[in-house]
Parts: structure tokens; sequence; C-alpha cells
């Protein structure tokens, strides 16, 4: 049971594999619980900076604190009677939007009757059904003291992890014996987590200005509401740009036409490729080392896994599980997998190409033995403390 060799490869992976599946499931049943601890997490990251100006200037901590609880209190309230005033009023409205959305529905699948393709007026208005809007809202207003419980828990999170922020390396030191190595790694990921935080909150705060601007030009209904919803959408990567367009776009559509929906339509466009893909990454830089590929993966895993808050928080959790994952030699390679693009050198010769594949085929032997000998030791742990209780209820 001790031994390495009592397995073969693929039943080494099916175990390893197996121990992720049950880590991967223990952490969606505690979501709830997990969720609101990292958004609080991200938050401190954050205002962190910001605590540290205020006590270089002679504050004392408990008045530091209550500045950032008093500002990020006032700025979350103001966003949910903002929010909820335009929804309430788009709930009010919807029953016009509606009628005017089932009759455009329908001149749109005639028209495509007349092009060809029978059976659009009887398809098209099932499927662009305006009732999910209204359901939509009717379930944030519902849920409206949720969010505002939700919000305030998170505050409080912030401010005691603030409270123990000071300590935290010490305890770290003392509790796990960090290195200064591994004090420098943290401080890379506190640091990268940092600066993408502030950078797409200013990158998204100019996007719901703009939007907002966008939507007053052209007359559409309750612009505030959108550009909100843009600001939140815009730290979701590679869908926010899109959903964040939908809602308006449709609006324009039946309030003003088709001409209106299509401009509307474009300066989105605009704004997300300028603000998202041209001016982002001059002031990003390198960015925070993760591949395209991989950030749309980790969307989809992080949100199914912790759900909005995991979507919201995709890009950064991926980014410290990368240079964890680079913090040890065994693990490395997967850390390479998901990593930037590897820029391009002069072709090796034979021999050097073949010194190259045999260390990667260390590299990955060296991890699948790292992992395995963890899990072998995890399972002999529980083994032990079955025994001990065995032992325990035998003697009672």
């Amino acid at each position: 049971m001790t031994s390495n060799h009592a397995f073969s490869a693929p039943a080494r992976g099916l175990l390893v594999a197996g121990a992720f599946a049950l880590v991967v499931t223990v952490l969606q049943s505690a979501a709830s619980i997990l969720a609101p601890i990292l958004l609080a997490v991200f938050v401190a990251i954050v205002t962190t900076p910001m605590l540290r100006w205020m006590r270089g200037r002679g504050i004392p901590k408990w008045g530091a604190l209550m500045a950032i609880a008093f500002v990020l209190l006032d700025v979350g309230s103001l966003l949910v009677l903002v929010t909820t005033g335009a929804v309430e009023g788009f709930r009010d409205r919807l029953p016009t939007y509606q009628e005017r959305f089932m009759t455009f529905s329908h001149q749109f699948g005639g028209w495509l009757e007349g092009v060809g393709a029978s059976g659009s007026s009887e398809a098209i208005p099932d499927l662009l059904n305006p009732d999910m809007l209204a359901h939509g809202a009717r379930l944030f207003l519902s849920n409206a003291s949720g969010i505002f419980a939700l919000g305030f828990l998170v505050l409080l999170l912030t401010i005691f992890i603030l409270l123990e922020a000071p300590a935290i390396p010490a305890k770290l030191r003392a509790a796990f014996h960090v290195t200064e190595e591994g004090e420098a790694r943290l401080k890379r990921l506190l640091d990268t987590v940092n600066r993408y935080m502030q950078i797409k909150t200013l990158t998204s705060l100019g996007t719901a200005v703009c939007v907002w601007l966008l939507l007053r030009i052209f007359g559409i209904d309750f612009a505030i509401l959108w550009a909100v919803l843009a600001f939140f959408l815009n730290f979701v990567p590679v869908l926010g740009n899109i959903l964040m367009m939908i809602p308006p776009v449709l609006l324009a559509l039946i309030q003003t036409g088709p001409w209106t929906a299509l401009l509307v339509a474009i300066g989105y466009l605009v704004i997300n490729t300028g603000i998202g893909n041209v001016l982002e990454p001059r002031i990003m830089g390198k960015g925070l080392g993760v591949s395209t590929l991989a950030i749309f993966i980790s969307l989809l895993f992080w949100g199914w896994l912790f759900g909005t808050v995991g979507m919201f928080l995709a890009v950064p959790l991926t980014a410290a599980v990368v240079i964890a994952l680079d913090a040890n030699p065994h693990t490395r390679p997967l850390a390479i997998l998901l990593g930037p693009e590897i820029a391009e050198v002069a072709a090796p010769d034979a021999d050097l190409q073949a010194v190259q594949k045999l260390n990667i085929i260390k590299s990955m032997a060296c991890m699948w033995e790292w992992l395995w000998s963890r899990w072998l030791t995890f399972i002999s742990r529980v083994i032990s403390l079955l025994r001990s209780v065995r032992s325990r209820l035998k003697t009672k």
C-alpha cells in the first residue's frame, strides 16, 4: 500500500482524477458559503492599498476601516437604489414593450415567410418570448433584499479580513514555515490580482459611462440600468461584452426601430473594442499570464462551481491557480499549459530536441509521482484514523 509502484500509471491517473472530482464536489456543495468569502477576499485585496495609504498618513486603524466601510456601504447602497428604481420602472412599462415586441416578432416572421422560410410566422413569436424579461424583472425585485443582505455580509467579511491583514504574513511564517521565496510569490499573486481588479474596475466604469452617453444620445429608456449592467458584465470575460448589449439593442428595436437598434449595436461594438481590446491591454501590459483558451474554460468551470460570483472572479482565480501550480516543479507543466503563448525560438538540433522531450517527460513523471505520493499519504492517514476509531469502539 505504501509503494509507489503498486499501481500502474493509468490507475494513478484515475485515482488522482477521483480525488480532484471529490474536492470539486465538496467545493460545489459549500459554494453558498465560499462564494461570499471569495468575493470579500478580492474586495479586501483591492482596498488594502487604500488602508495602507491612510495608515501612512497617520490615521488610526479603526478610523481607516470605518472610512473604507462607509465608502463601500455608500457605493453599494447607491447602486442598489438606482438599479431597483430602474427595474421597477422597467417592470411598469413592460406591458407596452411586450405588445410592441409581439407586433414586431409577427412582422418579422411574416417577412421571413415572404422570402421562403416556411413556418417562421409561428416559430419567431415563440422563440422571441418577451415573458422572459418580465420574469427576470420580477425575480430581481423579489431577490433585492437577498442581494442587499449578501452585500452586507461581504462588507462585514471584508472588514474582518482587513483587520487580520497585517498579521497574516507572520501567521503564515509561523504556521507553514513560509520561505522568502514563498513570500515573494504570495506578494506577486496579491500585486497581480490587485492590479487586475483596479484596472478592470476603472475600465468597467469607463464602459458604463460610455454606454450611458450612447443610450442617452439615442433616447433609449432606462439608460442608467443598462449602464450598471455593462459595469458588472464587463468583469465577465468573453461573454460579458456580448450579454451587456442584448437588452438595450432589443429595447431600441421595439422603441425606435431597426436602424436605431443597428446604430446602438455598432456603438456597443466600438466601446467594447476600444476599451476592452485597445485601452485595457495597453494599461494592463502583459496581463495575468493566462491564455485566452484557459480564460474561457475557467469561465465555464468557475461559473459552474460558484455561480455568478465564480464568473465575475474567473480571471483572478485562474491567475492564482497558475501561480500556485508554477510554485512546485511537479505541477509546473500544468502552469505552462494554462499560461500565455510562448514565443517561437530558433529550431534546435536533433540532440537538443531529444533532451528537451526527455526533460518534459521527466517533469510529467515527477508531477504524477508527487500527486500519487500525496494521495497515498492521505489514504494511509484515513485508514489509520479509521483503525483508531474502531479500536476505541472495541474498548468501549
